[in-house]
């Protein structure tokens, strides 16, 4: 299959597992291998179906060797990072962004320990998680060192694509990379 990569975004979900193991993060997710699918095709049925994940190969990016797993049926209520990170001994980051409603969450954890989570809602401006402190990658999107009750926040969809980068990989910058299989999982 000649393919070429094409980058997402806007209105998805996703995870990104470190490590070069495709296969073990579909296992993890509990989704069965429907095999390798154009990224085009895997990216659309992704973002419309609520039972199917792309899986990408493992993709260079901050820190070391990524695998992406990209669909609306990640959205909500969103994967448990900590039980994936346990499961696969490894850093397991989420991300969510949908402009209509402004929904930008992000959460990291790494070998079963929650190291970071921010969800917040650009619509009503409620803040609905924060756990840890922010780093430099969220500071720079607009994060404030710490959280209490005259804190306010203005995060947008570009702000989760910057900390994606920072920590992992900006998942729109991907098209036109070496071309690689983009694997579609559905749910059992």
């Amino acid at each position: 299959m000649n393919d070429v990569m094409t980058g997402f975004g806007g209105k998805q979900a996703w995870l990104a597992v470190a490590g070069d193991d495709p296969g073990a993060v579909l296992k993890a997710l509990g989704l069965r291998d429907l095999g390798p699918v154009p990224w085009r095709d895997g990216l659309d049925l992704a973002h419309l179906t609520d039972d199917r994940v792309a899986v990408t190969p493992p993709l260079p990016g901050a820190r070391g060797t990524w695998v992406l797993a990209v669909g609306r049926a990640l959205m909500t209520p969103g994967p448990d990072v900590v039980a994936l990170s346990a499961q696969l001994g490894a850093e397991v980051q989420f991300f969510a962004t949908h402009r209509v409603t402004e929904l930008h969450r992000w959460q990291r954890a790494d070998s079963g320990d929650l190291l970071r989570t921010f969800g917040y809602v650009g619509q009503t401006g409620e803040i609905t998680s924060w756990f840890g402190e922010p780093d430099a990658a969220e500071r720079a999107a607009g994060l404030p060192g710490e959280l209490d009750e005259e804190t306010s926040v203005l995060v947008a969809e570009r702000d989760v694509f910057r900390v994606a980068g920072a920590w992992s990989i900006d998942p729109t910058t991907l098209s036109g990379r070496a071309p690689g299989p983009l694997r579609l999982g559905a749910s059992e």
